[in-house]
């Protein structure tokens, strides 16, 4: 069993229900497992599992909230009239489950995901009237696959999930190929990443701040988040600032242009 993924529910039943079915399923944590073993020990890839998917759900319940907050409208609420909790639950699956289907491969996975979650899904929400089943897990299932590269979401919740995994980018996230002497411009970017601070904005909802200790760190900004923001849906609602701390830069692009 995998270390217990924690989220602010707040007062949101419907978190507060599945929550448990998730940490409880061991279905789910031998999948995690085998996504961890398939990216970091077989590939030389960054974490895929638990802690990926810890982040990513808070990442992504954090701007949904700040979305909400300034009253831009999920589409589960817009279109099936259903409620701001059924959105955070749409979101918070999606962002867990995001990867499944790394447990079969890397290439194609986001489609494989889709039929593994959803197996789950419908074992996890039988506490929810049939109908409102059935649009949760296409609106989760919908959230996932537009995660992929060039994925263009067409609801709010799939654009927040897109942009949050995208956000998962601090030092820790390359920490394993980093430090296992991968060094490559992925890696040594994403060790450039100090921190990333999601606030609300003054011009716009969201105020995304990334903090780096080398310029590297920029490939991060321009070869990834922004390919995830552009067409996620919701780049009207952030701006996305980026600095370099501190007046002496740590000396990663050398270590990297010497490879």
């Amino acid at each position: 069993m995998t270390d217990a993924i924690r989220i602010p529910v707040a007062n949101n039943q419907l978190l507060k229900k599945v929550l448990p079915l998730i940490n409880r399923n061991q279905e789910v944590a031998t999948l995690w497992k085998v996504i961890n073993v398939n990216a970091i020990e077989r590939l030389g890839m960054s974490d895929h599992g638990p802690v990926h998917f810890q982040l990513v759900s808070n990442i992504a319940l954090r701007l949904m909230r700040i979305l909400v907050k300034h009253k831009v409208v999920m589409n589960i609420v817009k279109d099936f009239d259903l409620t701001n909790y059924h959105a955070e639950l749409v979101v918070v699956l999606a962002s867990l489950m995001h990867d499944l289907g790394m447990s079969i491969n890397r290439d194609g996975h986001e489609e494989f995901s889709l039929f593994l979650a959803n197996n789950l899904l419908r074992e996890m929400l039988t506490f929810l009237p049939i109908d409102e089943r059935v649009i949760v897990i296409s609106e989760t299932l919908h959230a996932i696959i537009s995660h992929r590269a060039g994925g263009a979401p067409i609801t709010v919740e799939g654009g927040i999930v897109r942009v949050a995994d995208a956000l998962d980018m601090s030092e820790g996230r390359t920490r394993i190929p980093y430090e296992a002497g991968q060094v490559d411009i992925y890696s040594v970017s994403a060790h450039a990443v100090d921190n990333i601070e999601i606030k609300e904005g003054k011009d716009k909802p969201l105020k995304i701040t990334i903090n780096m200790n080398n310029t590297s760190g920029l490939f991060q900004v321009d070869e990834l988040l922004k390919k995830k923001v552009k067409g996620s849906g919701i780049e009207q609602y952030l701006e996305v600032k980026a600095y370099v701390k501190g007046k002496a830069e740590k000396k990663l692009m050398q270590e990297y242009l010497l490879k």
